[in-house]
């Protein structure tokens, strides 16, 4: 009897590239980050994730690689179901953003709809979908078309290759990206939100976002606007680090206009100041192809509405770590109700402005103070 690591090896590798025509490459084994729980103030970290079979491909000759499938593999002695009862839990499809799950013995496979939470019958791994197959039931399931010259966004390789990126990182791209298409598509105005755990490098992850759509030719300037000046200065290393000397931070004495991308603070572009009159000043309205709101729960629509309104033909993309409900609880307090009132209120504008967000990432769970520390098999994080 096969063990996991056997089956891959002897039954599943073998039959995805002999016999379905997936090369080498295009099959990786990827580890899930470990999840960190909170637990009377203090952190506990998990053991890491489960590794899981990801299956790339590209689009088009020469362009980045994209994921595409999830397979669950587990050894032959197993039902070839039974990969998915975790995966499930952890819906693995909308962590990674692949359309399509999958469970192996070796033998037969079945296939997990995430979204009607069906699973389809067992058929033999010779019936695998093919890249060829996979990649045209991807193009349906995004309702994207494969002559849109916006592809360019999607198949344009990273600058620093996706191994620069967290998976999610690259998942939250994706999906950000994949919904910018659609919105060209249908000449609608071009928002995406992305809310993001704190702590997942949205830094990071917006810097890699532009420079991918400046390399696609799609943009020429952009800005990136945060809402204190250490941020401005922390972002100003990632954003050289992918731009060099053509990312530059403004403020009120530096406009920087012969830089790419611009990094300011909301202080420096404030509504209703002699800040925001340097802003008119120079730069005109729609001067930026693509602007970048991060922490964009904290000003909500009253502090960045001017700067989004002059350049309403831009790509405006909303950063938050911000989860999608603030819990309501009795408040005793009447300064900290009307607070959570007004993070309410601030969060319904976000959403009524940007939309649903193409994708989520929350890395950090908050368990109760009477949590089973043992059960959770997590092992105490110092200071």
């Amino acid at each position: 009897m096969r063990n996991e690591a056997q089956t891959r090896f002897e039954l599943i590798d073998p039959m995805l590239i002999d016999h379905c025509g997936w090369h080498r490459q295009d099959i990786r084994v990827e580890q899930t980050a470990a999840q960190i729980d909170i637990v009377a103030g203090k952190g506990y970290r998990r053991p890491a994730g489960r590794a899981d079979y990801l299956l790339f491909r590209v689009l088009s000759e020469g362009s980045e690689p994209i994921p595409l499938a999830i397979i669950e593999a587990k050894h032959e002695g197993l039902p070839p179901e039974h990969g998915l009862q975790q995966g499930k839990r952890y819906q693995r499809g909308k962590l990674h953003h692949v359309p399509f799950v999958f469970s192996s013995n070796g033998h037969q496979f079945v296939e997990y709809n995430e979204k009607s939470g069906i699973t389809s019958e067992a058929v033999p791994m010779s019936e695998f979908p093919t890249p060829d197959e996979l990649i045209q039931r991807y193009f349906a399931a995004r309702d994207l078309k494969t002559d849109s010259p916006e592809l360019a966004m999607l198949t344009t390789r990273y600058a620093k290759g996706r191994e620069f990126l967290r998976y999610y990182q690259d998942a939250a791209i994706r999906a950000a990206i994949e919904q910018l298409i659609l919105q060209m598509g249908t000449g609608q105005r071009r928002r995406v939100m992305l809310p993001l755990a704190t702590g997942a490098g949205k830094t990071r992850l917006a810097a890699a976002l532009l420079r991918k759509l400046f390399d696609a030719g799609l943009i020429g300037k952009a800005l990136f606007v945060c809402d204190r000046t250490e941020l401005r200065d922390n972002g100003l290393t990632d954003f050289q680090g992918a731009f060099g000397n053509d990312a530059a931070e403004v403020d009120t004495l530096h406009p920087q206009k012969n830089a790419r991308v611009l990094i300011a603070t909301y202080q420096t572009l404030d509504h209703g100041t002699k800040e925001e009159k340097f802003f008119r000043q120079n730069y005109p309205p729609n001067y930026f192809d693509a602007i970048v709101i991060d922490e964009c729960h904290r000003s909500a629509w009253g502090d960045w509405h001017a700067i989004l309104e002059n350049n309403g033909d831009a790509m405006q993309i909303g950063l938050t770590a911000t989860p999608r409900h603030i819990r309501a609880r009795k408040i005793d307090n009447e300064e900290t109700k009307k607070g959570i009132e007004e993070d309410q209120r601030r969060l319904a504008d976000n959403y009524e402005y940007f939309g649903e967000p193409p994708y989520e990432y929350r890395a950090i769970r908050h368990l109760p103070r009477c949590a089973n520390r043992q059960r959770t098999g997590s092992r105490h994080l110092s200071r």
